[in-house]
């Protein structure tokens, strides 16, 4: 946000979540998709990490390979700036298409003009001449309320190109919820996946199943399928995917969601009380980085004084607040000056990345991971 006073007043709502004892699906029960936006302030861009290009550059890579991706045409929807889907265009030679309503163009590396087309809107079925060999779709599912249907417009606009290859990356929903990782529940994530309920989604909606991973720490829940023909038994074709073991999954998820709310209140009354403590003995607190695990952690522990700062590598996002808490944006470099005795790491996969650039600086706090 612009200002402090715009992230203080920002709007709130409730998550409520709910678990079908079928598929394994948890989901927001109580998700309006008219409080929250997608503009171009939205911005969710992880590409200044250089540990996290290098895990795109690899997944960019693997894709190619496993899924033969040379001079074809790639679709991406919820594509953001561009990053990934350049990066599948470059390494393999191919065309792309990316549907983002947050797109924003002077972001993009205008040598890739020719060959990627980007329409500054959400992925609507009605867009059936986009004809592609390879959907890929990363980080937006969990943003929609009803990804059944969506899935089966994905489908439809598919059509009977029965050679094209869809890729889903979504958040994994089981680590959440053996860490009672409550900073990775927020409201523009209204659906939650396994493995399972992701498999179940694929088969539903008209798709095999070919490859479904996870990555980047158990982070990413990844899963690659092709379009079915119609006319296949889609129920015998269940029967005979990699399923046995989904009733112990599911009896698995069912047990860690009982313990899942009380160690959710055990996990956020130890934080405040660790933070309480840091602050009255004069420490300065920040944060790292400002994303959505940001806004989620500070406004669960519900902390509005103690921790001035969020800490971000991101320039777009430098200079701004946090919404819901107010904290200012501000670069690793201001550091040097403020001199923080604790940094709250919100996702450990960057630890080894932020210590190399605190010993740069100079600087050696104390770094506490979720």
């Amino acid at each position: 946000m612009e200002t402090r006073d715009m992230a203080l007043q920002y709007p709130k709502s409730d998550i409520r979540l709910a678990f079908c004892r079928q598929c394994g699906f948890i989901f927001n029960a109580a998700f309006d998709p008219f409080v929250h936006e997608y503009f171009s302030a939205y911005e969710a861009t992880q590409s200044f990490s250089p540990a996290f290009n290098a895990f795109h550059q690899k997944l960019a890579a693997d894709l190619i390979e496993r899924y033969s991706l040379h001079n074809k045409t790639i679709l991406e929807i919820g594509c953001g700036n561009g990053d990934f889907l350049t990066m599948l265009c470059n390494l393999g030679d191919n065309r792309g298409i990316g549907f983002d309503p947050s797109f924003q163009a002077f972001r993009h590396n205008k040598k890739t003009e020719d060959r990627i087309t980007f329409i500054k809107d959400f992925y609507p079925p009605k867009q059936h001449e986009y004809e592609a060999d390879f959907v890929c779709c990363k980080m937006t599912l969990e943003h929609i309320p009803d990804p059944a249907r969506f899935l089966k417009d994905v489908r439809r606009a598919i059509g009977d190109r029965h050679d094209t290859t869809i890729f889903f990356q979504v958040p994994e929903a089981r680590r959440i919820l053996r860490e009672a990782a409550f900073w990775d529940i927020y409201y523009e994530h209204c659906s939650y996946f396994s493995k399972e309920s992701l498999r179940r989604l694929f088969q539903n909606c008209g798709f095999q199943v070919m490859d479904i991973w996870t990555d980047y720490d158990d982070q990413y829940l990844m899963a690659a399928g092709k379009a079915c023909d119609p006319k296949d038994d889609f129920r015998s074709r269940r029967k005979s995917a990699p399923y046995a073991d989904r009733d112990a999954d599911l009896n698995l998820m069912k047990s860690e969601l009982d313990q899942f709310a009380d160690k959710v209140q055990k996990a956020i009354a130890s934080w405040n009380r660790q933070i309480e403590m840091m602050v009255d003995n004069g420490q300065k607190v920040v944060i790292w980085p400002s994303s959505s695990k940001a806004v989620s952690f500070l406004t669960s522990v519900n902390i509005r004084t103690g921790i001035e700062f969020a800490v971000d590598i991101n320039p777009y996002r430098q200079g701004s607040f946090l919404a819901g808490t107010g904290q200012e944006i501000v670069g690793p470099e201001f550091l040097k000056d403020y001199r923080p005795d604790t940094i709250i790491l919100l996702n450990p996969v960057y630890k080894s990345e932020i210590e190399r650039m605190l010993n740069g600086l100079g600087l050696g706090p104390d770094i506490m991971t979720v």
